[in-house]
């Protein structure tokens, strides 16, 4: 069966030129002109992933992608004109998992899509067949109000449990058996997925920013989970200021 795509993008000809060459290349493609009724239409497709415009009328992409990342699970890849680096961040920080600056080049947004796409069978694959980490002694770890049960792959935060997929628990679970103790992106890479980290994948950060968003830890001034800038992250023993 063909991933669907949702194109959100109020230029019509940039939209045309996207969606005809994705459908060429096999995808199921549609296209939303507008940030309103941007998640009503992401609801009623439930795409596999979503190309996201920031600059929308009545609604920007990062709010739509704000509103949306608490119950939409798939992927979601910003697009912008902006050639400042803080849209980047920002989306990433909101949960997306990806971003591209534009004029778009058709094979690059290509490659972009397929390697989201591949990582959404890889992850699927690990959670149909149980591949993941297994703690150690099936013991729960306690920071604060934060504790994570190993043995039953559960997380509770403020007594309230935090629904985590599989691939978000093995994250945290390998930061937090690690705890004070800074994690590259290629330690976390070959951890958690058993593959080498490219230097240009940004899951890791996706997924992080997932993380700090569930865990209720402030992406502006983390004290959770901390980004040690070139080298990874750092999740943060009790009573550690960094």
């Amino acid at each position: 069966m063909s991933e669907r795509i949702l194109i959100i993008e109020d230029d019509q000809r940039l939209a045309n030129l996207i969606q005809v060459y994705l459908i060429r290349q096999g995808y199921l493609v549609e296209w939303h002109n507008s940030g309103a009724g941007a998640e009503e239409k992401i609801q009623q497709l439930n795409p596999d992933l979503v190309i996201l415009d920031v600059m929308l009328p009545e609604k920007s992409g990062f709010d739509i992608c704000r509103d949306i990342r608490s119950w939409f699970t798939n992927y979601i890849l910003i697009m912008t004109a902006s050639e400042d680096n803080i849209d980047e961040i920002v989306g990433l920080e909101l949960g997306a998992d990806d971003y591209l600056a534009k004029p778009v080049e058709p094979r690059l947004l290509l490659a972009r899509i397929r390697a989201l796409l591949r990582r959404k069978q890889i992850e699927t694959d690990k959670d149909n067949t149980k591949e993941h980490i297994i703690p150690q002694n099936n013991k729960t770890l306690i920071f604060d109000q934060l504790a994570i049960d190993g043995e039953n792959r559960k997380v509770l935060l403020q007594e309230h449990e935090i629904d985590l997929t599989t691939a978000e628990f093995d994250l945290l679970w390998l930061l937090a058996i690690n705890a004070g103790s800074i994690l590259s992106r290629d330690d976390i890479f070959s951890q958690v997925r058993g593959i080498d980290f490219d230097g240009s994948d940004r899951s890791i950060d996706a997924r992080v920013s997932r993380l700090r968003r569930k865990l209720l830890d402030d992406p502006d001034n983390p004290s959770r989970i901390k980004t040690v800038r070139g080298k990874g992250y750092l999740f943060m023993r009790e009573g550690e200021n960094h």
